[in-house]
């Protein structure tokens, strides 16, 4: 069996208003094309203080869920519907954690909840929704739409805009939507869940209606440099090889995203277009935006270390939790080594059903 290596807010204002139909496309890097190099501060530290978020309170109506059933190990809570479907803990660390991710998307995108170009939805869909909080979001800015988001866990709030709702559901069982009845579908961060995105898509596509537009967002996870000071033995990057193997004893590509451009072309979409985003690991870029970003991104993963390991590494891997631990501390290390100028990529993809 494999074993631990030895070397061991407050939301930013949205756009205006959306693009106009095609301007995705039009403004949108191709493939293969590189966002450009992020300046080092020279003066960084890992002492940060002073980057801090806030958060925005919403007008908001009840809504309830009738499945409250979990299961607990190593000390985290897990989703039982479906039970060992997503390896991933789903308790408040992780919800906090969640919205943390949500925020520093958000950030990079300068406060851009998407970058299909939308028309007055009526019928949006959030597949993976987690915490609620982007369904939640795109309830207030789409006031005459209805958001639905769907999720193995029923974490999500009981006050959200009367817009909104959350149901409990497998993304990759059959879909029950009506055919053509879909202005947009949303889904982000799922590359560490999904196991056919094929079919995934295959899905979304008949769900939607013509003309209505695809929307996939999700980190690579991978630690790319433009400087070389990166060290060959990130830990990092170990975390991330590490954890790429485990996936795979479930059948999960956790570099999936990589795809995502050709499955959406595959599934039959037209006007595809792929953005890529650079998204530092910590606070070593001079700018004050990337900057900030870097913090989220880092924090987001020092919260995540222990309950991403957890479930893939014992059970994929085989490692005892005392082996986990001994190990997440030279990734702990490498995080918070802001000479490191280390990023993850980050991929939006969108595609238009014909018609």
């Amino acid at each position: 069996m494999d074993k631990p290596s030895q070397v061991a807010a407050k939301k930013p204002p949205a756009d205006s208003g959306p693009p106009a139909p095609g301007a995705a496309a039009a403004a949108a890097s191709p493939l293969g094309a590189d966002p450009a190099a992020i300046e080092p501060d020279d003066a960084a530290s890992s002492d940060d203080a002073g980057y801090e978020s806030d958060l925005a309170s919403r007008a908001s109506t009840s809504v309830c869920s009738s499945v409250r059933d979990y299961e607990f190990e190593n000390n985290r809570r897990y989703h039982r519907f479906q039970e060992g479907r997503y390896q991933f803990p789903n308790d408040d660390l992780e919800q906090e954690r969640e919205d943390m991710k949500h925020a520093m998307v958000v950030h990079l995108c300068d406060g851009r909840l998407h970058f299909a170009p939308l028309e007055d939805p009526r019928r949006i869909l959030d597949v993976g929704t987690g915490t609620g909080i982007w369904a939640i979001d795109m309830g207030d800015e789409y006031p005459g739409a209805e958001i639905t988001g769907i999720d193995l866990s029923p974490i999500q709030p009981q006050w959200v805009p009367p817009n909104v709702r959350f149901m409990v559901d497998d993304a990759e069982a059959d879909w029950v939507i009506p055919p053509d009845s879909l202005d947009y579908i949303h889904i982000r961060h799922m590359t560490s869940s999904i196991r056919d995105w094929p079919g995934l898509l295959s899905r979304a596509y008949k769900a939607l209606k013509p003309g209505g537009w695809i929307e996939l967002q999700d980190l690579q996870f991978q630690v790319k440099c433009d400087d070389g000071t990166v060290r060959a033995d990130n830990k990092l990057q170990d975390f991330f090889q590490t954890m790429i193997r485990a996936l795979e004893k479930f059948n999960v590509d956790l570099l999936a995203m990589r795809h995502n451009r050709q499955n959406v072309l595959d599934a039959g979409f037209v006007d595809v277009a792929e953005t890529p985003f650079k998204v530092p690991v910590g606070v070593w870029p001079r700018d004050s935006k990337m900057k900030m970003i870097g913090l989220y991104n880092r924090s987001m993963m020092l919260d995540a270390l222990h309950g991403v390991a957890a479930r893939p590494f014992t059970r994929g891997l085989g490692w005892t939790m005392e082996e986990v631990e001994v190990y997440l501390v030279g990734v702990r290390r490498d995080l918070m080594d802001a000479s490191q100028h280390g990023y993850t990529p980050f991929h939006v993809v969108v595609g238009r059903k014909p018609g």
